[in-house]
């Protein structure tokens, strides 16, 4: 106990006298985050290195407490081991993040560097055993721990937006694991994760609103990290099927919000990684929030989930899946209320018959383009396209291309004209206020242009070959 005391205390202490000297210095190299008033609304420039200071309080407090040797050497040096074993994965995240805060480094090889050190967390020991009941073991325990700790990583990164917004979910989160750690006498757990909630509290002094120093990717990915193996390690001896419950509520709130991210952005069709301004924290800004009151709210969810992770583990399997639809339903109705569109959308094309009827489209003109041969005559062509035309919801087609000439249906409404130069023009016609297949009627319009492109491209390479 005295141990776990002397680290929390000499943490916290190293942080707050080594924070405003990592500030300082950052300062002076430069080494700033910019205000953009895109994302970034900060009024100055802020020092972007706040990991260090974390980092090096958290060294700190281990290479004293071995110095001192307080309570028993021989136990403080039986818990060491589950810091020590992730040592070499630490080096290679805070590391990466490091080296993101001065130079960059670009999403990919940053996503490359946390599985590397995903994969040496692994080898160290940390492990989860089991998913959903089943035992994980080989290949695929090693997936599932690599994934846990790299989404666990991501998690806390992204949701780095607001003033103390991290680094308080990440005090949250640490202060649980210690003291489910301490009641269930798993003092190598609680003998890693007290340093941080010591380094937390000293480093939240000058990050809270308004903050004069950002964890910055050194601080947001390594404390990720380090929360992703905690949490491993905590639910690591659970058998039951909903062993990692109590972690995952704990960590609920920035897990929820890198989940939304990647289901968002593959929606829309962006990038993974392209940075938007759609996270929760975000999407409370925009609702007329301070930012004060964003943490504060934000805060107090965390805080329902950690009570509630300190009950399960200790009731065990007591209401355990009640609480999980519990939870389910609070992060439905939250999503409600922060108004994402795409997933809005997305059920309505599911419910109402949307998402068939873009499949079917989607087969009408897979089928269309295979009917359309490079070897079909001209006539054949407009055969086909006036059978196809009418299942996209088209009136009537103008072909007027080369020596042929066809009209069909009604000429009236809105019009579609595709220029084929030195060829001629095809017209597709639709009627105004006609609701069938809308949207892909362009998907058709596009395809009867690359399709005929084709074909009549292949034309003049054979006449060439001809004349030639």
């Amino acid at each position: 106990m005295y141990s776990l005391l002397f680290l929390g205390i000499v943490s916290c202490v190293l942080s707050l006298l080594l924070t405003p000297i990592v500030r300082n210095a950052s300062l002076r190299l430069g080494l700033v985050d910019q205000p953009d008033q895109a994302r970034k609304f900060h009024v100055a420039p802020v020092p972007r290195l706040g990991g260090v200071a974390i980092f090096l309080a958290v060294i700190g407090s281990y290479a004293l407490l071995l110095a001192v040797r307080l309570s028993s050497g021989t136990i403080v040096w039986e818990g060491l081991p589950l810091f020590v074993r992730l040592t070499p994965a630490l080096a290679v995240i805070f590391g990466t993040g490091l080296v993101d805060d001065i130079v960059g480094v670009r999403p990919w090889k940053k996503l490359s560097a946390e599985v590397v050190a995903a994969g040496l967390a692994w080898f160290g020991g940390v492990h989860i055993s089991g998913i959903a009941g089943y035992n994980t073991i080989g290949i695929l325990g090693f997936a599932g721990t690599v994934l846990w700790i790299v989404a666990c990583t991501n998690a806390i990164n992204l949701i780095d937006g607001v003033d103390g917004l991290a680094a308080g979910i990440c005090l949250f989160a640490s202060l649980t694991m210690l003291i489910a750690a301490s009641i269930n006498h798993n003092f190598p757990l609680a003998l890693a994760v007290v340093s941080m909630v010591g380094a937390l509290i000293g480093f939240l002094r000058y990050n809270l609103n308004p903050a004069s120093i950002f964890l910055g990717d050194s601080g947001s990915l390594t404390l990720g990290f380090l929360l992703g193996c905690y949490a491993a390690v905590w639910g690591e001896k659970s058998s039951t099927v909903l062993g990692m419950t109590a972690p995952l509520l704990v960590l609920a709130v920035p897990l929820l919000d890198v989940g939304l991210a990647i289901v968002r952005r593959f929606l829309r069709g962006q990038p993974i990684f392209e940075a938007d301004r759609d996270h929760i924290h975000h999407r409370l800004l925009s609702r007329g929030y301070a930012p004060h009151h964003v943490v504060l709210l934000i805060y107090g969810v965390c805080g329902i989930g950690a009570t509630v992770s300190l009950l399960l583990t200790f009731y065990h399997q007591t209401y355990r899946g009640f609480v999980l639809v519990l939870v389910v339903l609070a992060a439905w109705l939250g999503l409600q209320h922060l108004g994402y569109s795409e997933f809005g959308v997305v059920g309505k094309m599911l419910l109402g018959g949307g998402f068939r009827s873009v499949l079917s489209a989607q087969f009408a003109l897979d089928s269309f383009e295979r009917e359309f041969r490079d070897d079909l005559s001209l006539r054949e062509c407009w055969e086909i396209l006036c059978l196809n035309s009418l299942e996209f919801g088209f009136s009537g087609v103008d072909f007027h291309l080369d020596d042929e000439i066809h009209r069909a249906g009604v000429s009236e409404g809105w019009q579609a004209r595709i220029d084929f130069p030195g060829h001629g023009y095809i017209n597709l016609w639709r009627e105004s206020g006609n609701q069938a297949r809308t949207a892909s009627a362009v998907l058709f319009i596009d395809s009867v242009s690359r399709v005929m492109h084709r074909r009549l491209s292949r034309f003049e390479k054979v006449l060439q070959q001809q004349h030639g």
